[in-house]
Parts: structure tokens; sequence; C-alpha cells
């Protein structure tokens, strides 16, 4: 199997990009949701924080290659075609998809700059994208939540549609982003 895209499957790079930013994403989930069990100011509380902005940063950094990946090359067909509307709500699904991506994870860095905290990246600390302005940081955090809550839906709608096609419709849509099996 061939790293790029081909007319009929997807490259070892744009599968493995895809089940590592899923990965990525449960993680910055898992974190988010897993930190509100511990007492503010806990080392366990603080370290999610922490994992939660070098996940989410590390996603950032990898859509960039995602798309770079896709412009490249082909996106494999799915064969039976599906009708022409719902090739259109799959394309809004993955722009939505890669805004989420690239927003989510800005406006993170975007409220650490504006409360003048600390932008970790393993072992890193990034520069600060704006200065200080704790009231816009509110509101980013605000925009960076309603993000959040919204990836929820986007994942879980675009879960549903994987399932659609492997078992309803029995086209070969999911089998493009699973590994070939030898």
């Amino acid at each position: 199997m061939s790293w790029k895209n081909t007319e009929t499957r997807f490259g070892t790079l744009s599968i493995s990009l895809h089940w590592l930013m899923l990965i990525l994403i449960v993680g910055v989930y898992a974190c988010i949701e897993l930190k509100g069990y511990f007492p503010k100011g806990s080392d366990m509380r603080e370290g999610l924080k922490q994992w939660h902005f070098m996940l989410g940063l590390s996603i950032f950094a990898l859509v960039w290659l995602r798309i770079l990946a896709r412009v490249i090359a082909p996106t494999p067909k799915i064969q039976p075609a599906p009708p022409v509307l719902q090739e259109k709500l799959a394309k809004l699904m993955y722009l939505a998809l890669y805004l989420l991506m690239i927003g989510a994870p800005l406006a993170g860095w975007l409220i650490l700059s504006a409360f003048g905290k600390p932008i970790p990246f393993f072992g890193l600390e990034l520069p600060p994208l704006i200065s200080e302005n704790p009231e816009l940081g509110s509101q980013i955090k605000e925009l960076h939540e309603l993000a959040g809550t919204v990836g929820y839906w986007l994942i879980g709608l675009h879960t549903v549609a994987a399932l659609y096609h492997k078992h309803v419709v029995r086209d070969n849509a999911m089998d493009l982003m699973v590994p070939e099996r030898k």
C-alpha cells in the first residue's frame, strides 16, 4: 500500500493521520472531562490540563499535514457513488471537522495567551499569540467550550455516517479509511 492516496484507496499517510488524530481527540476530551473529578490546584488536575493543551496543540500541528496530504493526492471515490445531496453534506461535515481541528486548538492557545499563562508543548513553551487581555480570554474561552460541545456532535455524526455506509448502504466508504488486509 502506498503512503499516498490513489483514486481507489486512501494511502497509509492519510489513514494513519486519521486514526492518530482520533486518538488525540479522544485524549483531549478525556483530559478535560476527567479534570473535573480532581480538586482545583491538585497535581492531577493541573497535569490533565497540561495534557489537554499539549494534545490539542498536537492536533493543530498535524491537521496541516493532513490538509497537505489531501491537497497533493486524489480523494478516493465511494462506490457505488452516493446521491449528490449526501456528497454535499459529507463535504460540509469534513469542512466542519477541519475547522474544529484548527479552530479549537488555536482558541486554546489564544486563551492561554490572553490570561498570561505559559503555553506548554512537550517540554517547550510556545510564545503567546496575543498580549494579556483577560476579558478577551474569557470571550474566547466561551467559543472554545462551544467548539468542544459542537465537536462531540460532529464526531458522533461522522461515526454514525461511517456505520450507515458500512451496514446500511454497504458501500466502500468505511473500507477506504481502514488499513488494507493482506
